[in-house]
């Protein structure tokens, strides 16, 4: 066990290793470096003001040295300053961490607290209705685009009933108008994997239960809730484990068109605005940080499949 952390660690540094030289590449990668720096307003510089600046960002050095600087910047956790308000990127990140957490973290539970069940349900009560309701839904959670159903739920419960609010983020207006916002945005955002949990966790549980050592536990009179809940899922939850760590990463990461449609103030929208503002620093920043939070979920994973089957064992 303890070899296979190490070199998961090891692949992990790697990985992101490799994003920062795919992410510095880029930045290098056009004709005139400083076209990724400035901003719209300031073409046509001085040549004396562009020389100014190529010193300030080091685009006066070769290359090579120009990585290994910016490397050691981010290993310090300075991921440099904003072309807009020359803000630091990381404070901007932080400021805007909290509501992408709160989503995601919203999104997640809802899915994962609907999505099994329902799958478990679907695979036992095998060719009812519920199975074919599962099945419905898992195939329609896939098909349905989510900036489409953002705008179908927003005209529905928000402009015609009037139920909830149309978008924003409330912090400061108590519990009940904060959970009020947050509703639509994250059931939109939990549709799509609540389905993916429901065809995994379905078809993992027909296998398990069609299995032996399930049948030998109905044989020797276990009750039916303890053979589904406790001997059939937890050997069925690897797949869906899987899924879990990857969702909750690109709730965080991924949530492009839910922070967009409902105006949620979360790093994926301040992705959009920075992309929109040809602000280069600000968006690198935001792609390291994407990668750090995808290979960290990536190594909790792998480290729960020992604990959710026990049959599992590293070397």
């Amino acid at each position: 066990m303890r070899r296979f952390i190490y070199r998961r660690l090891v692949f992990g540094v790697l990985t992101m290793w490799g994003i920062t030289i795919v992410v510095f590449s880029l930045s290098r990668a056009g004709p005139d470096p400083m076209l990724m720096f400035i901003r719209d307003d300031a073409y046509g510089i001085a040549p004396t003001a562009k020389e100014h600046l190529q010193k300030k960002w080091g685009l006066d050095r070769p290359i090579p040295v120009q990585y290994v600087v910016w490397m050691g910047r981010i290993l310090r956790g300075d991921l440099g300053k904003s072309l807009n308000g020359e803000k630091p990127v990381r404070e901007s990140i932080q400021a805007r961490l909290g509501a992408t957490a709160q989503l995601a973290l919203a999104g997640w539970v809802l899915a994962t607290l609907v999505g099994i069940p329902l799958g478990v349900l679907s695979a036992v009560r095998r060719a009812s209705v519920l199975d074919y309701l599962g099945r419905s839904l898992a195939l329609v959670g896939q098909a349905t685009p989510s900036f489409w159903l953002s705008i179908v739920a927003i005209y529905i419960f928000a402009v015609n009933l009037g139920w909830l609010p149309v978008s924003g983020r409330e912090i400061h207006e108590g519990l009940v108008t904060e959970i009020r916002h947050m509703v639509l945005p994250a059931v939109v955002l939990a549709f799509e994997p609540l389905a993916s949990y429901v065809r995994l966790t379905r078809s993992s549980m027909l296998e398990i239960l069609d299995s032996e050592y399930v049948k030998l536990a109905r044989a020797k009179g276990v009750t039916e809730w303890l053979v589904i809940w406790k001997h059939a899922l937890r050997n069925a939850l690897v797949q869906p484990l899987t899924v879990s760590a990857l969702v909750l990463a690109s709730f965080i990461t991924g949530v492009l068109f839910i922070e967009t449609v409902f105006a949620w103030p979360g790093i994926a929208r301040l992705a959009v605005q920075a992309t929109w503002n040809n602000d280069f620093p600000l968006l690198s920043g935001i792609v390291l940080f994407f990668g750090v939070v995808y290979v960290g979920m990536n190594f909790v994973a792998d480290l729960l499949y020992a604990l959710v089957d026990p049959r599992i064992r590293y070397s």
